[in-house]
């Protein structure tokens, strides 16, 4: 196994080791898939980001900012700076948490609604160009697949892990 493994990083500049690297593979195409993603995103003014954290507030608007940090992984003032680029655009709304005055709740506005239902829209298409290669079967076994592996990794469902690493140092991670 080990000889294997030696004869393989001995290759050419790794290109077989890449080539036959699954991680790679995942790598090369989540990094794609974001990128295409991005250019979905663009003419929209969003990010993908702020995307997720909308998509968020459309399953439970009316959480607060500090759950919503919690939730994401991120640093509490990187939230800030998304919320209020997202009040900004007219999206979202802050307001005063009735139970607890000191922390503010966030809520999609009406505009805010109307894009999370064209985000629903263009997260479809997106799958579907992403995945138009895959019978029925074939898409409904990698989901399963990738979802196994998400498990693994103790990925929280619907939340991106580069949220753990906005706003914070090499050190800090």
């Amino acid at each position: 196994m080990k000889k294997d493994r030696e004869q393989q990083l001995s290759d050419a500049d790794g290109a077989a080791f890449q080539e036959q690297s699954t991680a790679f593979l995942l790598t090369q195409v989540g990094t794609q898939v974001g990128i295409r993603f991005g250019e979905r995103l663009f003419p929209h003014g969003l990010t993908p980001p702020q995307v997720g954290i909308l998509l968020i507030l459309a399953r439970e608007d009316g959480v607060n900012q500090r759950s919503l940090a919690d939730r994401l992984g991120v640093v509490p003032s990187r939230l800030v700076v998304l919320v209020d680029e997202l009040e900004r655009a007219g999206l979202i709304a802050r307001g005063a948490n009735a139970p607890d005055r000191r922390s503010h709740s966030i809520t999609l506005t009406a505009a805010g609604r109307a894009m999370t239902e064209t985000l629903d829209t263009l997260v479809i298409e997106h799958d579907a160009a992403l995945l138009a290669a895959l019978s029925p079967e074939e898409k409904s076994q990698l989901r399963t697949l990738l979802g196994k592996i998400a498990a693994q990794e103790g990925l929280s469902p619907g939340v991106h892990p580069g949220y753990r690493f906005m706003g914070r140092r090499a050190k800090e991670l």
